[in-house]
Parts: C-alpha cells; structure tokens; sequence
C-alpha cells in the first residue's frame, strides 16, 4: 500500500498536488474550449473575458471566508467538500442550452460559483502545511502542491481538445467534474487534520513533525485563529499580497488567454495550439518544487530573507524579462519556449509565497492565505478582461509587456518584507 512507501505527511502533500492539479483542469478547461464556446454563443474575445474573471472573481471573494473555514474545520473536511461543490458547477457549465438568451450571464453565474468553491483549496492546503510539515521541508511540499497548477494546466489542453474533437466541447467538462469528485472522495478516505489524529502515522513521524514545527503543536488546533484586524494589518501581508496581485496578473494571462494567442494570434493550428500551450504549464510544473528546494535550502544556510525573499524576487525579476521578450521573437514555436522561461521563472517564487504565509499565520495560516491569496485572485481577474482590452486597442504585445512591468514591481515588493516576523508576536 502506497502509506508503507512514504511518510504519511507526504502522501497528504502528493494528493493535495493531485486535488490542486484537478482545480486546474476545471479552471483552464474552459480558456481551450472558448472557441467551440464562442461560437456556439456568437460570443468575441472581449465578451468573453468576463466570464473568465468572474470564476477569479467568486474565488478571490470567498479567500478569506475559506481560509478561516479551513482554520475552524481543517482541511480534511473541507476540501472534500470543495471538491464536491467544483464537480458539480463543472458538470453545469455544460449545461447551457445553446439557444438561451444573455447566455454570457448565465455561464457566468455558473463560473462564479464554481470559483467560490474552488476558493477553499489553497487556504486549506496552507492549513495542512501548517500542521503538518516541518519549517525545513515547507518549500518543498509547497513547490509540490503548486506543480499540480503546472501539472493540472498542462495536461488540460491535448485532454480537452482531444475530448472535443471526438465528443464535443460539453463531454470535456462532465469528464472533468467525474475525475474530481473521485479525487475528493480519495482525499477525505486518507487525510486526517493533525498528525496526531491519523491512524498511519508512526511515531517517529510524530515527534520528527512536533520537533520541526516553528512553535508547539499543541498550539496549532483547529479553531485558534487571530482577529482580522491583526492579520490585516501586518506591513509584510500587504507588502507580499502586492506582490501577489502582479503574479496572478501574469499568471492568468498563461491560463486565460495562451491557447487562443498561439491559435488566433499567431496561427497555429488547434492541435499545435494544444501542444505548444502546454509548455507554460510543465515549465511551471518543474520549477515549482524546483524553487520550492532551493528555497529550503537557502534557508537553512542562510536565513529566511535569503531563501524566501531572495528567491522570490529573483524569480520575478526572470519572469519580467522573459515575458517581455517573448511577443518580440518572429517564430510563434520559439516564442512559446521564451514564455513558457518566463512562466517558469515566476513559479520558481510560487513556494515562497506560501511558505512564507505557513510560517507567518501560524494559528492562523489559513485565514492569512486566504487574504493574500485573494489579491492574486484580483489580478487574474484583472487580467482576464483586461488583456483582450489591451490587445484591441493597442496589441498583444502590449498585454505581455504590462504583465512583464507588474512581475518586476512584484519583484520589488519583497524587498519590504521580513519574513522572520509570525502575525500576533
């Protein structure tokens, strides 16, 4: 059995990467049916784009809301649920009758709730970092679960074309709503809340967690959260929820808009569309746990302000160049290799965001993640609309180069943040 292979916590770590890349299928897959969509709905580029922001929009809404339910239930119970509430609102994105009037409301109505739902993943994973992972081992669990983002948002282009092609654009989404609900149901079966609760765990294990903790673990139960008032007025949380907001920005131009540039705007057909795009996504998915090692380890050599924050801005600083360079290059091939560099460089910092907010929140790094995680959520939202916008008016690379000028004030940002202050102390 696979909990005799690996230590507990880290099986909770691999299906929490196989729950967050699910979240992505169920995200990305409407961006590569949007032309199947389109057409079906005699919808333009600029119609729809807020039906993408309104999936960020429910999302970024019910971040903080999530991450206290995450800090009062844990984790165990509410991803379960979350993953049944995406299933469901999946399944009706596909429901839309071809025919019906002001069709961009309703599918809109339907993405926004799937986002509310959705918004329980990343706090709650958070939570169980901070329950469950050791402060040495955080960056690399973190880079984990978020190369499920890379792993989930790589693989939905060739499975939803494929799907399409032979069944139609509505059997990519049902297919996705099965595949998640199975996964929730897998995830309550193995996970417990607190490492104490779980009938695998050796325990070696046990103490190995307790010692590398970064305050007691009697005092991370359930239920203990800060005010909101002390959380929201942390000078480090806005600091990296500034940063945030211009990574998801960047972030969600890969995810909203990538398969339609390379298609649309560059002219590749559908099948290299589907191809190509994925580059991004597993560029993301390498450097994710890549950053995330690095990070780890320049901590223990060096300190938090050079492992969190060093790597950080570093990865954001890369990310800004490649991104502006990559609409530059004549070869639409070659110009998805630059960009998938620059995806890749921003995911390098993705570990330190939420390593830093484990180590932050404490008691209470649910409802923390769910505050900064929410900025980032209003930059895809920004974006979703917004670089369709800049593209008519002035051009695509336009929309990239302001994506690549919010990553290098990201960048900035961290400079202000001391990563060895915990909220409350």
């Amino acid at each position: 059995m696979m909990w005799f292979l690996m230590p507990i916590r880290w099986l909770l770590i691999f299906w929490i990467f196989i729950i967050s890349a699910i979240s992505f299928l169920d995200r990305v897959n409407i961006s590569i049916a949007s032309g199947h969509i389109e057409k079906q709905f005699h919808l333009t580029d600029v119609q729809f784009g807020p039906v993408l922001s309104a999936l960020l929009l429910g999302y970024a809404l019910f971040q903080a809301p999530a991450g206290r339910l995450a800090d009062r239930y844990g984790p165990r119970l509410i991803v379960a649920l979350g993953t049944a509430w995406w299933g469901v609102f999946t399944a009706l994105t596909a429901l839309a009758p071809p025919g019906i009037p002001r069709a961009v409301l309703l599918l809109m109505a339907v993405r926004f709730c799937l986002g509310a739902g959705e918004a329980v993943m990343y706090p709650a994973a958070n939570r169980l970092v901070a329950n469950w992972i050791p402060s040495t081992e955080r960056g690399l669990a973190n880079g984990f679960i978020f190369a499920g983002v890379g792993a989930g948002a790589g693989v939905t282009p060739p499975l939803v074309t494929y799907i399409m092609s032979h069944y139609g654009w509505r059997a990519s989404f049902w297919a996705s709503a099965a595949i998640g609900l199975a996964a929730g149901a897998v995830w309550y079966w193995v996970s417990r809340n607190r490492p104490e609760d779980h009938p695998w765990i050796t325990c070696e294990e046990t103490t190995l967690i307790e010692q590398g903790l970064p305050e007691p673990a009697t005092e991370l139960k359930i239920g203990k959260a800060l005010p909101w008032r002390t959380i929201l007025a942390s000078k480090d949380l806005v600091a990296v929820s500034l940063s945030y907001f211009a990574y998801g920005y960047a972030a969600w131009i890969f995810f909203a808009w990538f398969f339609r540039y390379l298609t649309k705007v560059r002219g590749l057909p559908e099948q290299s569309g589907a191809y190509y795009s994925m580059l991004p996504f597993l560029s993301m998915a390498i450097t994710s746990p890549l950053g995330g090692r690095i990070s780890d380890i320049l901590t223990s050599r060096y300190g938090k302000r050079a492992g969190r924050c060093g790597v950080a801005v570093t990865g954001m600083a890369l990310a800004a160049i490649f991104i502006a360079f990559g609409p530059l290059v004549e070869s639409p091939r070659l110009a998805s290799l630059v960009l998938a560099g620059g995806a890749g460089a921003l995911y390098l910092s993705q570990s330190c965001f939420w390593s830093v907010r484990a180590d932050m929140g404490g008691a209470s790094a649910g409802s923390v993640s769910g505050v900064m995680n929410m900025a980032c959520q209003i930059g895809g939202i920004v974006t979703a609309s917004l670089t369709p916008l800049i593209a008519q008016h002035f051009s695509w690379t336009t929309s990239f180069l302001v994506a690549a000028v919010l990553c290098a004030a990201g960048s900035l940002a961290w400079l202000a943040v001391d990563p060895e202050v915990e909220l409350g102390h």
